[in-house]
């Protein structure tokens, strides 16, 4: 056997080693465990937002768009959906419910995320991966949606 043919089997034979649904699993729990530990640490009760987090949009945060820095409009309207995003959304997200909604969802505030914090590109990048794969993957069997035989 030539070695390109070697080759070929091998990769053939390490994508089966992974099922479908344990990939998709991976990636959604890999997903929502740094957004929800975010998100946790933003409330002070049942829907109520601590007072640090709506500072930090109002007077830290800022918007670096080309090359120019511009406050977030509205920041404790941003800081109160920012928070509910980094909660519900991950909770989705390892229930499986709404999977490709939700990746979309947590894509979007990686790309916000990005735009406020430039430098943190090298894990910016990993979350937007792990949300596209979610999105280009679906639930997979092991999902509430999977459950429900939608879209895995």
């Amino acid at each position: 056997m030539n070695p390109i043919a070697l080759l070929r089997r091998l990769e053939d034979l390490g994508a089966g080693l992974l099922p479908h649904w344990l990939v998709s699993l991976a990636l959604r729990v890999g997903l929502a465990v740094p957004f929800f530990r975010s998100g946790i640490t933003k409330w002070d009760g049942f829907l109520k937002l601590n007072d640090t987090d709506i500072l930090l949009f109002t007077d830290e945060f800022k918007l670096h768009v080309f090359g120019k820095v511009y406050d977030y409009p509205y920041p404790a309207v941003m800081a109160y959906l920012s928070a509910l995003g980094e909660t519900i959304l991950p909770v989705l997200l390892v229930i499986g419910l709404f999977t490709r909604l939700s990746g979309l969802g947590l894509l979007l505030m990686t790309a916000l995320i990005q735009l406020t914090i430039p430098t943190g590109w090298p894990i910016h990048i990993t979350w937007a991966a792990m949300a596209a794969g979610v999105i280009a993957l679906g639930p997979g069997r092991l999902s509430l949606d999977g459950a429900m035989g939608r879209s895995y």
